[in-house]
């Protein structure tokens, strides 16, 4: 792909975002995707005999263990 078409960063509008980064619905740099990523807390554990999951809210995650004693 030819770098003039690579499309701009929508969070900083500075640089040219990589081609692979360009697929994305709203394509960031390397330094505004990190930046990104890092504001998002969330935590992935295993369910009991099951697949994993995604857990944002640390009390849904609390309530995994229900057998857990309150300290």
């Amino acid at each position: 792909m030819n770098e003039r078409y690579l499309p701009i960063c929508t969070c900083c509008y500075a640089v040219r975002v990589e081609p692979q980064r360009a697929k994305m619905a709203r394509p960031t740099c390397m330094e505004c995707g990190e930046m990104l990523a890092q504001r998002v807390k969330h935590t992935i554990a295993p369910m009991n005999k099951s697949n994993y999951m995604l857990f944002t809210d640390p009390e849904m995650l609390k309530q995994l263990n229900p057998k857990r004693t309150a300290c």
